[in-house]
């Protein structure tokens, strides 16, 4: 525990690596699952990687000594990095990666995992006011 004291932002990275590989693994890599039949299963996982990756980004700078006008900027800044990762990884999958494709509602669910974490973010900022 003291580690991620000392480096908030371990997480979060090894999180990002994680979804480099899984983003970059050939289609054919996939298993083939009933779980994949589920209807907008795929977008679901987006979602939630790209939450999760905003998340564990945002959750060290919740705690500096910076202003909550700050803290929001950063907020933004790391779901707009989000959603540039996500159009970048589609155009990756599309020019580089065997048997993926681009899909442009990969790239609105990547967006909508940021934007999830952006609010909730917010809404975590303005909870923590003293009334």
């Amino acid at each position: 525990m003291q580690f991620f004291r000392k480096h908030p932002f371990v997480p979060a990275v090894l999180f990002f690596i994680v979804t480099v590989v899984l983003l970059t693994l050939p289609g054919t890599s996939f298993p083939k699952s009933r779980l994949f039949d589920i209807p907008y299963f795929d977008k679901w996982v987006h979602i939630g990687l790209f939450g999760m990756l905003c998340l564990l980004f945002s959750f060290p700078i919740k705690d500096y000594l910076i202003s909550d006008s700050q803290k929001r900027n950063w907020f933004l800044l790391i779901s707009l990095f989000g959603i540039g990762y996500g159009i970048s990884m589609e155009f990756v999958q599309k020019y580089w990666i065997p048997n993926r494709s681009f899909e442009g509602m990969d790239i609105v669910a990547d967006s909508v995992g940021c934007l999830l974490a952006f609010i909730f973010r917010l809404l975590r900022l303005q909870s923590n006011k003293p009334a």
